[in-house]
């Protein structure tokens, strides 16, 4: 199921600058599988209190499930 997301103007840029011919979806999943990645998305979605950090730390965890949910094993 599509979702919709709000990002920043400089953070889709990035996006698009990395995307090369894949999906926004796929390249989000690729920075989300490597898992140091984390803290790159964080930095660039801005600066967080730790309870945002904590927040969004189990949103991207959900979204991983999720997302190896639907790639085959």
């Amino acid at each position: 199921m599509p979702r919709t997301i709000t990002i920043s103007d400089d953070v889709y840029e990035e996006l698009r600058r990395l995307k090369e011919g894949r999906s926004f979806s796929d390249v989000i999943r690729s920075l989300l599988r490597k898992r140091s990645n984390v803290d790159v998305l964080m930095i660039a979605f801005g600066t967080r209190t730790e309870d945002e950090i904590r927040e969004l730390e189990d949103e991207l965890g959900e979204v991983d499930g999720w997302m190896r949910s639907l790639t085959p094993a």
